[in-house]
């Protein structure tokens, strides 16, 4: 078998990612007091994984909470704390949701039904993601160990929306909830429990030894945990470079979203190996349609027809390998590809942005864009995005922040015109950030919200591709957002590291460190 350090990790969507075999009593003799530190790209402004989108949230409290279901390696929907898929009623409007039995909470006692209804109550009302059922849902209750949700009718995404860990519908102890205020006890049912947070220092997630693991072989986000790594200790560390040479000094055991231009600096350096995830998503420049200079449609297609996402993934990740310049939303070879609709992608025409701009009444008022350092690939673009917007006339105050004080900040409409971000790759559309009318941008128009409805009800997969092809039109047509292209995901890992699978947002259970 080839060593870990000669592999360069890769997965495809709908397809199979490589692990590493390791013997039993290596396992066992790995386990044991080991630890692996984990470089991110900076502090989370939360550890409550319900309220808020942020990947690096998700990354961390996965680790420690569980939904009712996952995702697998295909991104098909699996049980993980229910015991089965749903019963549907033949109306389509109740869900019926076993629960696995003997669940255990950090804090020692048993999972109910109880729980688990406060928890999606809870979510439905702080969540961005369950804001989007909660016109829907007529309510949720407990019935003989299952949970169920009645519909005011029928929502196709309502278990893609279940499954997803971030606005995550995690579930915890009815105990520590309290209303749609925030949880002062991070008690979830996860593989490894909190230990330990000493902000801008460090997050240490220890294994839960009263875990109770799904059955059935691993199979992406789902099937067996089983947390061979006793401690996973999350470091922020803001700067690219700084990850990569930590990594090369053996610093840390994993490093995440490294600038790809070094990757051979990563291939080249002992003990270390490259992980690359791809498919992984997608950069977004998401504009301000409720308040400011970009609330007129007018504006934002002038910056639709400013911009050049060529030039903005060349200077972003430089190596063509990393990237696709791709205007549909759903990259080819997915369920909901869609070129056709997907025109006015890649324009990079200042002429006829400014001859937009000047029909719109701009009046050179300062656009203000945040972007941050910490995603090195985002900083770039936007550069590269300020030069294209001053190009056509544009008055851009590039506002350069930290993750955490960017995440807090797009949250008031008042103080910001638009920002970057990327998106991890969804099977589902309705899981799309932007596409929900709470998530900062707030795209919530009249036209919008009747198509989006008409998706959401349809439960024909065939009926729903085309009705996801008129909400793209709109989205080229109102321009609530800029996709820049697909990106591809670089990391790095400690050749010590056995059986990890890469995945858009990066776990550790499974995993071991060898000798």
């Amino acid at each position: 078998m080839r060593t870990l350090s000669k592999i360069l990790f890769t997965t495809a969507l709908f397809g199979t990612a490589v692990t590493m075999a390791i013997t039993p009593a290596a396992a066992q003799q790995a386990a044991k007091g080991s630890v692996i530190t984990v470089a991110t790209i900076g502090e989370p402004p939360t550890l409550d994984p319900v309220g808020v989108t942020a990947d690096l949230v998700s990354v961390i409290t996965q680790h420690m909470f569980e939904t009712l279901y996952t995702f697998d390696r295909e991104w098909k929907v699996i049980p993980l704390v229910a015991s089965a898929m749903p019963t549907l009623s033949a109306d389509g409007k109740s869900y019926t949701i076993p629960l696995r039995t003997g669940v255990k909470f950090h804090d020692g006692s048993t999972m109910t039904a109880d729980d688990v209804v406060a928890s999606l109550e809870r979510w439905t009302k702080v969540s961005p993601r369950g804001k989007t059922t909660a016109s829907v849902i007529e309510s949720i209750t407990a019935k003989n160990g299952s949970v169920v949700i009645a519909l005011k009718e029928p929502f196709a995404p309502l278990i893609s929306l279940l499954a997803m860990n971030n606005g995550a519908a995690a579930i915890m102890p009815k105990s520590v909830i309290d209303g749609a205020n925030p949880v002062k006890s991070f008690i979830g049912t996860g593989p490894y429990k909190l230990l330990e947070h000493k902000p801008d220092q460090y997050i240490r997630v220890t294994r839960f030894d009263g875990y109770v693991s799904p059955e059935g072989p691993a199979n992406g986000y789902g099937g067996k945990r089983e947390a061979k790594i006793e401690e996973v200790r999350f470091v922020p560390v803001p700067n690219a470079t700084t990850r990569v040479e930590g990594m090369v000094a053996g610093q840390y055991g994993f490093a995440d979203s490294l600038p790809a231009e070094m990757l051979p600096r990563i291939k080249g350096a002992s003990g270390v190996t490259p992980v690359v995830v791809k498919p992984f998503g997608f950069p977004l420049m998401i504009m301000n349609s409720k308040a400011g200079t970009f609330a007129n449609q007018a504006v934002r297609q002038a910056v639709l027809a400013a911009l050049g996402p060529s030039d903005m993934l060349t200077a972003a990740f430089g190596d063509p390998s990393f990237f696709a310049l791709e205007g549909s939303i759903y990259a080819p070879g997915t369920n909901f590809y869609d070129a056709d609709s997907a025109k006015g992608y890649n324009q990079n025409n200042p002429k006829k942005a400014a001859d937009m701009l000047k029909a719109a009444g701009y009046k050179n008022e300062p656009v203000r864009i945040m972007t941050s350092m910490q995603y090195d690939f985002l900083y770039k673009m936007s550069l590269v995005a300020q030069a294209q917007l001053q190009q056509a006339g544009f008055n851009v105050d590039l506002q350069v922040l930290d993750w955490a004080t960017l995440i807090q900040r797009r949250g008031n409409e008042k103080e910001w015109d638009a920002f970057f971000t990327y998106h991890t790759f969804v099977p589902e559309p309705s899981l799309i950030t932007f596409v929900n009318p709470s998530y900062p941008g707030w795209w919530d128009t009249s036209e919008k919200k009747a198509a989006l409805a008409k998706f959401n009800t349809e439960m024909d997969p065939a009926k729903r591709k085309a009705l996801w092809a008129e909400i793209q039109k709109l989205f080229y047509t109102q321009v609530p957002t800029i996709k820049v292209g697909e990106f591809y995901n670089l990391a790095a890992a400690t050749a010590k590291l056995k059986g990890y699978v890469p995945m858009p947002w990066p776990f550790f259970w499974n995993a071991e460190l060898a000798n």
